[in-house]
Order: C-alpha cells, then structure tokens, then sequence
C-alpha cells in the first residue's frame, strides 16, 4: 500500500512520535464521515512527514464485536517520519475536514515502549529497542507473550514480571493497541470469546479509556485502552481469568490471519476525553494531570 511500506522495511531509524487523532461527530454528519473515510486514506498517507497511517471506525469499548460499532467516533493512527511535522496535522486537508463535522476531539502523543506483528504487511512502529527513543527493553521483556488475549480486549503488556520505571504505580500512563485481521471461518468463534473478557476490561483497576477500533465493520478487529501506569496493564493481561483464558484459546483456535500488539508510553493529550471513553473523574489525579486542555478549558 502507497506510503506504508518504510515502517515494514526493519530500517534503523526509529520510529519517535506516533499520534492518535479521535473525533466525535454528530449522527447527521455520518454521510460526511463516510465521504472522509472512503477519500482521506490516501490523503491521509500523502501528508508530508507521515510515514504510515490508517483511518478507523471505533466501537463502544462493551463487546468488541460486530455490534459493537459507534457512529459518531472516528479515528486516525499516525506514525511520523519526521515528528516536526506532526503538529501541524490540524492544518492539513485531512485534520481540517475532520474538524469541520466534528463535535469534540482528541489527541494523544505517543512513543512506542514495545511492538509486534504487522498491519497491512509491515511493522508501523518500528521495533522498539533499548537506547531507542521510545525503547523500553527486550521485546520480550516489553512486549507480550505469544497469546493474544489482548486483541480481545485491552492489549498485552510485560509478561517479564519486571518493574520498570515505566511499569511501576507512579510511572507515566501507557497506551495499548492492538488490532487482527480475522480469520472469516474462526470468526464466530472469536466473537463469542469476547464478551467475558469485555466485562472484564470495565472493571479492571488503573483502567482510564478504551475503545474499539477497526478497519471494516466485520473482520478488522483492534482496541485501545489507556491504563495509569504499565503495572496495571499488566496485571490485567496476566492476571485476569478471564483474559488468560483468552490467551489460551488464541494460539488453538488460530483466530488470526494478521495481529499487532502494541505499547506505548503517553506523552501528551490534548482534547476532550469523553471522546476517548474516559472513565476517569474530576476528582482523579490522573485525570487533571491531562490532558493539558479538556472541552475547550485549559
């Protein structure tokens, strides 16, 4: 695909911003939002600086399912060649006409901690490394074991027991992505495994936001859940019944034709977090840390 191969090649150079761009659009602007999702891809992938992206359709963050699809939220996954550019993404073409038929919006900066597998054939954030902007360790250290329970639910995180300075209570809040291509035969199968881990998901301490993303309606599944500090991703991931009961199934069932799992650390956001899901609250801590600007105040 045209202005994606780079992130695939395994090149030296890191890959140091990534940015997620989510907008919340009113239901009479749907036809709108669909016109940008079928034209802004390429556009998207144009944008000078860009070195991979993708537009998403979002779901609720409930199921995680086929059902689950929320029309009012769409988002984008921007990595950055050259991070100098990336603030100015609201001027381009792309960022301006999602704007227009937006409600609210959000930003949040990124640095890739730990990555594996590949979207759309390659490796979008590179493979984080230790002495690497964004590296955080091995990647067997940073990364997730060979199950994928996360890409039902909230993403992996350290199966390594180690706490880092990024994995301990105090350390900065972290984002998980994760996203499959299914299977069509296996499908069905992986839709009904969701909803244990989904319940789940809601209720897990140091959670702050989740949603679902997703290529296509059906098939094109990914999550990304926002957590206070690594340590409670990855309790989650490893303590959960329910999530490693997931991770179980996955390497039997074979749900997966293509999967990523990915973390990283938040450097930054900027917005209105309800369009993120945000379960956070006034009175939390992590909630007034940032984002830096919330519905329009500062």
């Amino acid at each position: 695909m045209r202005g994606e191969p780079a992130a695939g090649r395994g090149e030296a150079t890191p890959v140091r911003l990534v940015t997620l761009h989510v907008w919340r659009v009113p239901r009479r602007a749907l036809p709108r939002a669909l016109a940008r999702m079928a034209v802004d891809p390429r556009r998207l992938r144009a944008i000078p600086g860009v070195r991979f992206g993708k537009l998403l359709g979002t779901g609720t963050g409930t199921g995680f399912g086929p059902t689950d699809a929320d029309l009012t939220r769409w988002a984008a996954v921007v990595v950055w060649a050259d991070p100098d550019r990336a603030a100015g993404f609201d001027d381009t073409p792309v960022g301006r006409a999602w704007r227009r038929i937006a409600l609210a919006d959000a930003r949040i900066d990124l640095s890739p901690l730990a990555s594996r597998g590949r979207w759309s054939g390659v490796e979008p954030f590179g493979d984080p490394r230790p002495g690497t902007p964004g590296g955080s360790g091995a990647r067997t250290a940073a990364g997730t074991s060979g199950g994928s329970g996360a890409r039902t639910a909230a993403g992996t995180s350290d199966g390594s027991g180690a706490r880092t300075a990024a994995g301990t209570p105090d350390g900065p809040p972290v984002l998980a992505l994760t996203r499959a291509r299914l299977r069509p035969s296996r499908a069905t199968s992986f839709w009904r495994a969701v909803p244990p881990v989904a319940a789940a998901l809601r209720n897990a301490p140091g959670l702050l936001a989740r949603f679902g993303i997703g290529e296509a309606p059906l098939g094109w599944q990914g999550t990304v859940s926002v957590w206070r500090a690594a340590t409670y991703l990855r309790d989650f991931a490893y303590r959960s019944p329910e999530h490693r009961a997931a991770i179980t199934r996955t390497s039997t069932r074979r749900w997966y034709a293509e999967e990523l799992f990915a973390r990283f650390e938040i450097r930054d956001l900027v917005g209105d977090p309800t369009v993120l899901n945000w379960v956070g609250s006034d009175d939390d801590p992590q909630f007034r840390r940032w984002p830096r600007d919330r519905s329009g105040q500062a």
